[in-house]
């Protein structure tokens, strides 16, 4: 019995001092209800991109009334290149988030149902102070309006709609004209995705983790291209 409680005790405190490791890794909170905090070190490998996300977290959900939710401190945030220099987020600041209102069950009802994104999108008073925000975030200085603010997990896929996990200011591509308005190619692959789960061809869980992981390679990683 006693040397049952003392591997009890020594199991707690390894326990306890990871989670100290943990929380003393330089992250602040986000402000978003159901969501986690936000860390301020820049991404491991800011030039490129990076490995497969850890497993999506569920952020609030849809909202009767959204509030500006607080971004990411400015400057912690910084973008990642693609080899030919497509835009990707910084993953420790934008991993992602998922609306838990989507399953693979209610596909039909939810975001494969026409109109289903018009009903749940924030309205513009809240999504221009957060992008105005996030732009800080990340360090971004060009013209807002050649940018924009992206869900990384869109909508059609089941991504919240509000979560700061989920926003992040999307800079206009390689072979953007300034002025222009945005330019993002990001959107053609989410339609093919949207369009690959609502016919089966593509599991929900596999199309959002594609789009997180990297939004370039997508496609190519379900076998959509």
């Amino acid at each position: 019995m006693i040397v049952r409680r003392r591997l009890a005790v020594t199991a707690t405190a390894v326990l306890l001092a990871v989670a100290s490791a943990a929380c003393s890794g330089g992250k602040t909170s986000t402000g978003a209800k159901g969501s986690a905090s936000h860390q301020s070190s820049p991404a491991a490998n800011p030039s490129g991109p990076a490995g497969p996300p850890a497993i999506l977290q569920n952020g609030p959900g849809p909202q009767t009334k959204y509030t500006v939710q607080a971004q990411p401190p400015a400057g912690s945030c910084h973008y990642r290149y693609t080899a030919d220099k497509q835009p990707l987020p910084d993953l420790k600041c934008t991993p992602g988030a998922l609306n838990p209102k989507v399953t693979q069950a209610n596909l039909n009802e939810t975001v494969c149902k026409a109109g289903y994104t018009a009903t749940i999108r924030p309205p513009a008073s809240v999504t221009g102070a957060e992008k105005a925000a996030n732009a800080k975030s990340y360090s971004y200085t060009g013209p807002m309006g050649d940018a924009e603010e992206d869900h990384l997990v869109s909508l059609v896929l089941g991504g919240d709609p509000n979560s700061p996990l989920n926003l992040w200011v999307e800079p206009p591509s390689p072979d953007h004209k300034p002025g222009g308005g945005p330019n993002n190619p990001k959107d053609v692959v989410e339609s093919k995705l949207s369009k690959a789960v609502c016919s089966g061809k593509v599991q929900l869980a596999a199309a959002q983790s594609a789009i997180a992981t990297d939004w370039t390679t997508a496609l190519t990683r379900l076998g959509l291209k």
